[in-house]
């Protein structure tokens, strides 16, 4: 809407939204062009036409600025709203051994069955998945104290691979976070969206019996001794919630923007390296639970090179970014996702378990 230039003209314009009970979201001036005696406003609320409060406030508004436009809902890429969404992300996955395959099948089979609000399902792991369990814990990086922690309150050992659902509420009554089966690799915005409901993906199945120090994608291994110690850790207390801002940064954002999110996320959760006392200290799942790495080029922790910066998955990383410290890496990490230019602001409603967006929104169709 214009609004002649002039002290307590949006107070008057704005006052009528109180009037008619009609609640504002957001609000964002701009100087209108070619005219230095007026200014446009741009005005988000809740309500549509054909409420007859909207109705009401929009002729109240017509008859007191100069010139009133409702304009169409923003489009932005499909997000969830609402916890019971992430239901409709897919996933998909292969590999060459036959048997192996066989075993992914029902551990995929069973992720897809899988509904919000149901138990997560429960895995009778088989003695050679155990197996491949045992050489990943004795090569484990965490402190003794956190994996005693562990033991103690889910049962975390050598010979046994925890459920999947005693570590979620283990997590979920830690940091808020809970964890939801899937069958394989998602899409980064997938993966992303999910955070911002404090949820994260997590993959059932092992990595190949060949291959134990190493994985090219997240397993069991990667998930609960990479991630879950991760937050087990009172040093890491508050990191889940820069992981839960990447999450919120990623709704509706463009392709541009999920790339360099994404990046940002695997060079820092997943492969980030931090000094403590003078040594590199890791604090990425993917090197905690992997054991090949760590024999690469070293660059300064700076968000925004990382976001430029390709990764591989399939072999062993190049590169790694190192922050001064822990709380230097979560700094610039929120500092990031401040700076990115998003469609709109998102905030996470626990009560709810919805996402709250300041700005009318009209999603595209989930392909």
């Amino acid at each position: 809407m214009e609004v002649r230039d002039a002290p307590g003209a949006l107070y008057e314009v704005l006052r009528f939204f109180w009037k008619h009970d009609v609640n504002i979201t957001r609000i964002e001036s701009r100087p209108t062009p070619r005219d230095e005696t007026s200014f446009n406003f741009f005005v988000d609320f809740n309500g549509r036409r054909g409420d007859p409060n909207v109705d009401q406030l929009l002729v109240a508004l017509k008859e007191h600025t100069e010139r009133i436009y409702v304009l169409d809902d923003m489009e932005v890429p499909w997000f969830p709203r609402h916890v019971s969404d992430l239901d409709h992300i897919a996933d998909s996955q292969c590999f060459n051994d036959e048997e192996y395959r066989r075993r992914r099948d029902v551990l995929a089979q069973s992720a897809l069955r899988h509904r919000h609000g149901k138990a997560l399902p429960h895995i009778d792991y088989s003695h050679a998945e155990v197996e491949t369990w045992g050489h990943v814990w004795d090569k484990r990086f965490w402190d003794k104290a956190i994996m005693r922690d562990l033991s103690k309150q889910i049962g975390y050992s050598r010979g046994r691979i925890p459920q999947q659902e005693d570590v979620s509420a283990f997590l979920q009554d830690r940091t808020g976070f809970s964890l939801r089966p899937v069958a394989g690799l998602l899409s980064s915005r997938d993966f992303l969206n999910a955070l911002a409901f404090r949820v994260f993906f997590c993959t059932q199945y092992i990595r190949h019996h060949s291959m134990p120090l190493y994985t090219p994608e997240p397993d069991i291994c990667h998930e609960l001794l990479g991630h879950a110690p991760m937050f087990a850790d009172p040093e890491f207390a508050d990191f889940s919630q820069c992981v839960q801002e990447f999450g919120l940064a990623s709704l509706g954002a463009s392709d541009e923007e999920i790339t360099r999110l994404a990046r940002v996320y695997w060079f820092s959760v997943e492969f980030g390296l931090c000094r403590q006392q003078g040594e590199l200290k890791a604090y990425g799942a993917g090197l905690l639970s992997s054991f090949g790495e760590l024999e690469p080029e070293y660059l300064p922790w700076e968000p925004a090179v990382a976001a430029k910066t390709e990764f591989p998955i399939t072999c062993y990383q190049l590169r790694y970014f190192v922050a001064d410290s822990l709380a230097d890496a979560k700094h610039k990490m929120r500092y990031y996702c401040q700076t990115l230019a998003k469609p709109f602001h998102a905030r996470y409603n626990p009560i709810s378990q919805s996402i709250w967006v300041d700005r009318a929104v009209a999603t595209q169709s989930r392909e």
